[in-house]
């Protein structure tokens, strides 16, 4: 039976139940999926009486055979099992003298002939990379992806005489992402799902529970191993087509076309959904349209007009170079090295002569893997170079990509000198004139420093309220991304520069990335304005502005980050010292609200970095641009790779999945109450660190002793402020009897002077709603008070224009019993409630009966009142004689269900820090 060997693996480890017999095994196969059953087999107590896999390759065992000789466990190395079709007879004496009861082929390369099969008292059963019947053969795997299955798997089967084709015993399948590779999907699931099975398999046939399943007609289809002259890419087909004809053969045996006169092999494909970049044209034999060069690889053409983008081309002499290096591959220049850059390079010859044992002498020809090594070797390099060059951040693609040893020390000295290419971030923009200006708006998921579409290729659209045109399509992260995001950002926490970096020198990022927020801050606050509607002049003053001035507080902060020395009993006669050190969390989630995007994400993202904490962040799905602009300033910043990561797309997806996410470490969240909690339970998985900034119904008590303009004007401003989409906005103002019409009077003729309309129209007072269904919502929200009884005053209605304008609303007449008394609308509506002149305990009361506690506000000139009154509210912040002024040096955060912990101000850098305590006898 013929298998293909995997290629890039890797480990886990699981716990299964006790099952009641054991039995004898031998295993035939070979590979580091071969090593990991028999471990995991002899770990559940099973006998592995021998092991069969192939003879050493220029000088190196297989890991299977490494594993059981180290264990004892006898190995048998016979290169061929048959001669001219016949068994050999010293081989299957050998095989039968080990007394096996079940064979056990978890990857084998050999043909077993049916006389070691049907030798055991259970007979055989093989691991087969494919949902059989379809795909049997050797290149299962590869031609999933070639034929576009949206289904791969595995299954183990019992063996026969046939070509894959006896007994299934079981299976298991997953999705096949759009731009899933070969690797992908075996990393992903083949090999660890494959090895969890193989142990179940057996544990089923040793107490007679393996069901013996024949495998059916339909669907069957046998495709042999992919010979070179075979793989040429045929080029009338559409993208799609074309895209898994090219990741079905990465990277073995390599689909390829003519350029140039010469063969070129394509490696990494991905769909490209977006406008046709600039690049540079290369003509392709037999392709109708040339490809193109760009900045970000070659994207190629299907004939359905769609474009596929290849990362990396390889040439005939094996030479491999990005995409986007074509036309300027042979212009590199041999560099001199420094006395410590030969120290390096002698270092890592001296790792390369560890592995390759079976080479007398690197020298500077030797290729890696000519020589006999295997991509389990190139973790093994990389690990030992980083363990004793921890600056030196190598990826495995730098290794394919110069496999000779001279070409990988002059790659390895540019990454060290930042002489390799990486600090250019290739973005897709989406551009507009709009504002008197041209706004480039990235529109992918950012993840691990790069701009790339989502795993599954899904997109939204995100719509301008100001007309409900279409903006751009957006990327839709999927799971796949949020676990990619996550394990950049634990890796650049734990092995990154970022996790070695000094506090002073992550405050200079800071403060260049607040330097860079602030030269585009135009830009920013266009961008702000079309998709959330806010008004620009607001965008630029608060949105974009607090947004710079929260960096540059939170970069003052990151070098001033301090325990304390604490006195402690001393165990005489020695004396001990006891000190705490505030340290990083580690990986935190931040998912924030669309009503501030910018602002919200800087109000936690600030404070989460200066305490040296990595971040993958949610935007709110209806406004992720100004987040994804961020993520480019943060890249041009300087800022390492993996820190931070930004994902657009379903907070019920991305934002479940993060707090439930075993790597994260931290979740701080701003957004509804019932959201709130559903976070709190998805965090106790492993009882993650949260804040929460919630909800709000913030009382604004105004009595008839203040200044009356001053408390309209601001109490019209606490209401209408950003639309009234606005956590602290005054959700119920309680006006003392005696000024109560009056008020209500000037509050109306105030509004009739408001200019509701394009938000980027200097002179615009009031904005759109930030979406369709949140206009829908508070509709139905002033509908909901005038059936209770309240009385509308003003407004209440859809502005009638384009896009999402509502107007202006007032109610008066509000009882504590009502529905808009109780709840927040988010919106411009005023809900106001009349009180007896003089009842400060009442209204306090009457204030006070919510479960919300955000914000709050008094107007009186008595101080002696306010600051009473002050002591009594329940909320987190009290306005007085004021409202909305928050500040960066301030804490910012709510009681009761409207949430827990602060953002701002020194408290908000505790959120994102943990205390240790030290004791050190001396």
């Amino acid at each position: 039976m013929l298998r293909a060997a995997p290629r890039l693996l890797r480990t886990f480890c699981t716990s299964s139940a006790a099952y009641q017999h054991k039995l004898k095994l031998a295993l035939i196969g070979q590979s580091i999926f071969g090593q990991e059953v028999y471990n995991k087999l002899r770990k559940e107590g099973h006998k592995v009486v021998g092991v069969f896999t192939v003879p050493d390759k220029n000088g190196q065992a297989d890991p299977l055979a490494l594993a059981a000789e180290k264990d004892g466990t006898p190995v048998f190395k016979f290169p061929r099992w048959r001669a001219k079709g016949k068994p050999i007879q010293e081989v299957i004496a050998a095989y039968k003298s080990v007394g096996a009861e079940l064979n056990v082929l978890p990857f084998c390369t050999q043909f077993i002939p049916m006389d070691v099969i049907d030798c055991p008292k259970h007979g055989s059963i093989i691991y087969h990379p494919s949902i059989l019947p379809r795909h049997r053969g050797a290149s299962a795997i590869n031609w999933t992806l070639i034929q576009g299955d949206k289904k791969a798997g595995f299954t183990i089967f019992w063996a026969d005489d046939g070509l894959d084709t006896g007994p299934i015993l079981l299976q298991r399948e997953c999705d096949v992402g759009q731009n899933d590779t070969v690797d992908d999907l075996y990393n992903r699931f083949l090999f660890p799902e494959g090895v969890k099975a193989m142990v179940e398999a057996v544990h089923l046939i040793a107490d007679g529970k393996a069901p013996r399943i024949p495998q059916p007609k339909e669907g069957a289809t046998y495709e042999g191993i992919q010979k070179k002259e075979n793989a040429e890419i045929s080029w009338d087909q559409p993208a799609a087509a074309l895209h898994n004809w090219i990741r079905g053969h990465d990277k073995v045996p390599g689909a390829w076309a003519t350029i140039d006169d010469q063969v070129v092999t394509f490696y990494g494909s991905s769909l490209l959904d977006a406008s046709v970049p600039a690049g540079q044209e290369l003509a392709i034999r037999g392709a109708s349209r040339p490809g193109l060069v760009t900045k970000s690889g070659l994207v190629i053409f299907g004939n359905d007009g769609k474009m596929v983008l290849v990362r990396n081309l390889q040439f005939q002499d094996g030479k491999m170079i990005p995409a986007s290096k074509y036309f300027s591959a042979d212009e590199t220049t041999t560099l001199e090295l420094t006395e410590e850059e030969k120290k390096m390079a002698e270092d890592i010859k001296a790792i390369w002569k560890g592995i390759l044992s079976n080479v007398p002498v690197i020298e500077d020809s030797t290729d890696f893997f000519k020589s006999g090594a295997s991509s389990m070797h190139v973790v093994r390099m990389l690990e030992e170079i980083k363990q004793k060059y921890s600056g030196l951040q190598l990826q495995n693609e730098d290794v394919y990509m110069a496999t000779k040893f001279a070409d990988f020390i002059q790659m390895a000295v540019r990454k060290l000198r930042g002489e390799n290419g990486e600090e250019e971030l290739v973005i897709d923009y989406v551009s507009k004139n709009v504002n008197n200006m041209t706004v480039n708006m990235p529109y992918q998921c950012f993840i691990n420093g790069q701009f790339v579409n989502a795993d599954d290729g899904k997109t939204y659209d995100t719509i301008n309220p100001t007309d409900g045109s279409v903006i751009a399509s957006v990327s839709s992260a999927s799971l796949a991304d949020v676990d990619r995001a996550v394990a950049a950002a634990k890796e650049a926490f734990e092995n990154g520069e970022w996790g070695r970096m000094n506090a002073r020198e992550r405050g200079r990022l800071m403060y260049k990335l607040a330097d860079l927020m602030e030269e585009h801050q135009e830009e920013l606050a266009t961008i702000e304005s079309i998709d959330s509607g806010a008004v620009y002049t607001l965008a630029l003053k608060t949105h974009i502005g607090m947004s710079v001035q929260t960096f540059r507080y939170f970069a003052g902060w990151c070098d001033k980050i301090q325990g304390a020395t604490i006195p402690i009993n001393q165990a005489r006669p020695n004396h001990n010292l006891t000190f705490t050190k505030k340290e990083p969390i580690g990986v935190c989630a931040i998912v924030i609200p669309w009503n501030y995007p910018l602002m919200m994400l800087a109000w936690k993202s600030a404070a989460c970095l200066a305490a040296g904490n990595t971040l993958v962040l949610k935007t709110a799905q209806v406004t992720p641009l100004t987040a994804l602009k961020f993520a480019e300033l943060s890249a041009k910043a300087g800022f390492p790779k993996g820190v931070i990561n930004i994902l657009p797309g379903s907070g019920g997806l991305v934002g479940q999945h993060l707090s439930k996410h075993p790597d994260v470490r931290k979740v701080g969240f701003t957004g509804s109450t019932p959201t709130g909690k559903e976070i709190m339970k998805s965090a106790a998985t492993n009882l993650k660190k949260v804040s929460l900034e919630l909800g709000g119904k913030s009382p604004l008590i105004i009595f008839n002793d203040c200044e009356l303009d001053k408390a309209v004007k601001m109490g019209m401003g606490a209401v209408y402020f950003n639309k009234g989409e606005n956590c602290i906005a005054a959700g119920r103002l309680f006006v003392e009897e005696s000024i109560h019409d009056e008020f209500v009077r000037k509050v109306v003729e105030e509004i009739k002077k408001m200019k509701i309309g394009d938000p980027l129209d200097r002179s615009t007072d009031h904005g759109p709603q930030n979406h369709k269904a949140h206009l829908e919502k508070l509709l139905k929200y002033c509908e909901t008070g005038v059936k209770e009884g309240a009385t509308l005053v003003y407004g209440g209605r859809q502005v009638r224009r384009p896009g999402y304008f509502m107007e202006p609303t007032v109610f008066t007449d509000v009882e504590d019993h009502m529905y808009i008394a109780q709840e927040e609308s988010f919106g411009p509506v005023m809900v106001i409630s009349k009180f007896k002149n003089g009842d400060i305990d009442g209204v306090l009361q009457r204030a006070n009966t919510t479960e919300y506690g955000l914000a709050s506000g008094v107007f009186t000139k008595d101080i002696s009142k306010a600051l009473y009154i002050s002591e009594k509210l329940e909320a987190g912040t009290v306005f007085i004689n004021t409202y909305n002024k928050t500040d960066v040096a301030a804490p910012f955060g709510g009681f009761k269900q409207s949430g827990f912990g602060k953002d701002l101000g020194e408290e908000a850098l505790h959120e994102y820090l943990r205390t240790k305590a030290v004791t050190v006898e001396y």
